[in-house]
């Protein structure tokens, strides 16, 4: 008999979805070399990311608090990546 799994979302946590949705907004980068995430300091596409993060926040959450945690994950990164040389 053929059993099946219920198929896990491709995003689990909040902080994942915030990067994905950063990410897909040109907000951030990452490190070609270590993987670090790196903030553009681009005010538009840090403004294209929040206004996707209310139009279509995920399941559980509310726009404001999807928006939160947008500016709570872009806070967290630099725009330098800690492990390049300076």
């Amino acid at each position: 008999m053929l059993m099946t799994r219920e198929r896990r979302p491709g995003i689990r946590t909040s902080r994942g979805w915030a990067i994905s949705v950063l990410q897909d907004a040109g907000a951030v980068r990452e490190c070609e070399e270590h993987g670090w995430m790196k903030d553009r300091a681009d005010p538009q596409a840090r403004d294209r990311a929040l206004e996707n993060a209310k139009q279509y926040p995920p399941a559980g959450l509310s726009a404001d608090q999807a928006a939160a945690e947008i500016r709570e994950v872009l806070e967290s990164f630099g725009d330098t990546c800690p492990e390049c040389p300076p």
